[in-house]
């Protein structure tokens, strides 16, 4: 099961994580989205979850996001962590209001 959350900054990520890690998801399977690259990096590093790579994505896709913009690689990476296209750009544009995203899969 793909669970979808937004929440405003690092602290509110850092609780969202430890709820969804009593519920059985494993911290491998947990991805923050930012808009800004090293703010996702930072979090992620920060809170022990993973970005959405090769595995998730294949290796063609995931060179293919490295000449696309972010907002186009925040979707494909977001739709590889197991939501839809559409889910995928509602949570683009939260993105672009400075929000965080979390999606955790089993």
């Amino acid at each position: 099961m793909t669970v979808k959350l937004t929440v405003e900054n690092a602290v509110q990520a850092k609780q969202e994580i430890e709820k969804l890690e009593t519920q059985g998801y494993v911290r491998d399977n947990i991805h923050i989205f930012a808009h800004f690259k090293e703010r996702a990096d930072d979090i992620n590093d920060a809170l022990d979850t993973s970005d959405v790579g090769m595995k998730e994505q294949g290796f063609l896709q995931s060179m293919k996001n490295m000449f696309t913009s972010r907002g186009d690689e925040l979707r494909n990476k977001m739709e590889a962590a197991g939501i839809s296209k559409q889910e995928a750009e509602a949570a683009e544009k939260e993105l672009d209001n400075g929000k965080l995203v979390i999606i955790a899969h089993n």
